[in-house]
């Protein structure tokens, strides 16, 4: 007991928060909708499509889901001529259905030339990705750069300029290598690749910035592909320059080895505050929908307590004591449900969003885990009653009984937020 209350007397643990990183705030903009990036801004989620941008009616109805599952911003590939010109009416066929996320246009090689030839394009998407590594090369690198930089200042737009170090700005490596040879004391190959990475960043934003663009409209990113080589290069990013940071860990693969190692890397530098948008890049399973993604994306922000999504669904994993399946298959349908209607209950039910649900399976912790829980319920385990307590904001409401107890919990569920959540009625404000 003396060496509890001596712990105690040295004062309260401290709870866990994510370290701030004060960075530039950039506007991006379609319309009257604004998505604003760093600064006091919350970490945006994007995503990008993997339709061919020349159809634009499939490429639009993907845009569309992505954004209804949360994407704030969408990436789109703009390769072609071909593709170019369908950007305009991909921004129209969403406005048509009343979707009005900011579209990013890809451009890698030929953005110069895409950008110049089609007004309509450049005009249409909300923000550039440019990368410095395939801009140009030699003489024509800064000019094709500076044509890219000059057509978003003309429409006013926001650029992220992205460097991977799949394709490095390969003159600036060698030049590096050059420097790094003559040190007496010359780095691992690995940290100069690192410094390549940022260097091309940062050059690239300022040489942006000399020819005249608003440095709070440039957004920063340096993708690599391992857990350790991101956590390494972003915070030496972020040590060395104010602008807004995209994070993603690039080509990070499918299934759970993508999501592991994307939540891995992208949750260290969120807590250390690095990061203003980030972007999960899975590659589909067969069959898997593109708005994985995002729903992965938005987890990783919910879990670390930086957003809230949609409505959360405690679950315990199952035991001994759970041998049946009731509380699996109830969780997995509260939680499809819940998801399935937050496109609509965002605007219909302000603040549902940071409900929380819990389905227990047993007596062990079912019912603490409900009262912590805004409604929960607590079912039976093997050998026990087969009676379920639901608890509603923390005090037991009722006990459900028989054999229908999912689908009366479904609707204790659809009441509660409707009563807790919904706008009163013109006549009842009246």
């Amino acid at each position: 007991m003396s060496d509890r209350m001596d712990s105690v007397a040295h004062g309260p643990i401290a709870a866990a928060a994510p370290a701030a990183r004060r960075s530039r705030q950039a506007r991006v903009v379609w319309g009257p909708r604004v998505v604003t990036v760093g600064g006091d801004a919350p970490v945006r989620v994007q995503s990008m499509t993997n339709t061919d941008t020349v159809d634009a009616i499939g490429t639009a109805i993907q845009v569309k889901e992505l954004a209804q599952a949360g994407s704030e911003m969408v990436r789109i590939t703009v390769n072609t001529p071909e593709a170019a010109a369908q950007v305009p009416y991909i921004r129209e066929q969403l406005d048509r259905m009343g979707v009005d996320v900011p579209l990013v246009g890809d451009f890698h090689y030929n953005g110069h030339r895409l950008l110049t030839e089609f007004p309509a394009c450049a005009e249409a998407l909300s923000k550039y990705r440019i990368n410095p590594g395939n801009v140009g090369k030699g003489d024509k690198k800064d000019k094709q750069f500076g044509q890219m930089i000059e057509a978003a200042m003309r429409w006013n737009k926001v650029v992220r300029i992205g460097v991977n170090w799949g394709s490095l700005d390969q003159e600036l490596l060698a030049s590096l290598m050059d420097i790094n040879s003559r040190r007496a004391q010359p780095w691992e190959a690995k940290s100069v690749m690192y410094e390549a990475l940022v260097s091309s960043a940062i050059d690239s934003a300022k040489l942006a910035e000399s020819m005249g663009m608003d440095g709070n409209q440039i957004i920063l990113s340096c993708k690599v592909s391992g857990v350790q080589d991101l956590i390494s290069v972003y915070r030496e990013l972020a040590r060395r320059c104010d602008y807004a940071l995209h994070l993603g860990l690039t080509e990070a693969g499918m299934g759970t080895k993508g999501t592991v190692a994307s939540a891995t890397a992208l949750s260290i530098l969120l807590q250390e505050g690095i990061g203003d948008t980030i972007r999960v890049s899975l590659t589909p399973q067969p069959g898997e929908s593109r708005t994985q993604e995002v729903v992965i994306a938005s987890e990783i922000l919910q879990a670390l307590g930086l957003r809230v999504f949609v409505p959360s669904v405690t679950a315990c994993p199952g035991c001994g004591r759970t041998t049946s399946t009731t509380f699996q298959e109830l969780a997995k349908q509260i939680d499809d449900y819940l998801r399935m209607q937050m496109p609509v209950w965002r605007h219909k039910y302000p603040g549902v969003e940071a409900m929380k649900v819990a389905v227990m399976g047993c007596i062990v912790n079912g019912p603490g885990e409900s009262k912590h829980a805004d409604i929960g319920i607590s079912l039976p385990g093997t050998g026990e009653a087969p009676a379920a307590p639901v608890f509603i904001d923390g005090e037991k409401a009722l006990t459900l009984r028989g054999e229908n107890i999912a689908t009366e919990f479904h609707q204790i569920v659809e009441n509660y937020i409707e009563k807790r959540f919904g706008q009163p009625q013109a006549a009842d404000a009246a």
